[in-house]
């Protein structure tokens, strides 16, 4: 099944072909500069040249949010579907495994950090109404262990029909 991506596939030599903007969309909403400058800032960046450089473990792992029920390989692939015809490799599930504990949370953390807000000014039309700023919920849910190192914090809650929690 081919893969397609929106982002047109780079001119990229194979000691460049993770440069900025070739890793497709993401690339698009979240700078490589910003990812790039948070790598410093955290001291993950690599300390020699791999072939899965630390910007690339961080758009992979923002991959992954988007794409929860995918594998490795499967969000391998899609993050690199712009890239066809491009010398890339392919990693193995345990080298991206040990490429994410190479880099840690912490670039994450801050890339959240930094990028989390509102997106809308208070001048833009709609964004706020009688004062208090519009929100959106996306009824995102997760299910959690029913154990007492969790329901001591978040108890269920009891309807008069159905007990969830």
């Amino acid at each position: 099944m081919l893969r397609h991506s929106a982002t047109p596939p780079p001119l990229a030599s194979a000691h460049d072909v993770y440069a900025p903007g070739h890793l497709g969309e993401l690339t698009q909403v979240v700078d490589p500069q910003l990812v790039d400058a948070v790598l410093e800032e955290t001291g993950s960046r690599e300390r020699r040249v791999r072939l899965l450089p630390a910007r690339v473990v961080v758009y992979f792992v923002l991959a992954l949010a988007f794409f929860e029920r995918s594998s490795y390989q499967a969000v391998w692939d899609k993050l690199c579907a712009g890239l066809r015809g491009t010398a890339v490799a392919r990693p193995c599930a345990s080298s991206l495994s040990r490429a994410r504990r190479r880099v840690g949370s912490a670039p994450l953390r801050r890339l959240f950090e930094v990028l989390a807000g509102p997106v809308a000014a208070r001048a833009q039309a709609g964004s706020f109404w009688h004062g208090l700023r519009v929100v959106a919920v996306d009824g995102t849910t997760l299910s959690i262990p029913d154990e007492k190192a969790v329901t001591w914090r978040f108890p269920k809650h009891r309807g008069q029909v159905l007990e969830f929690g």
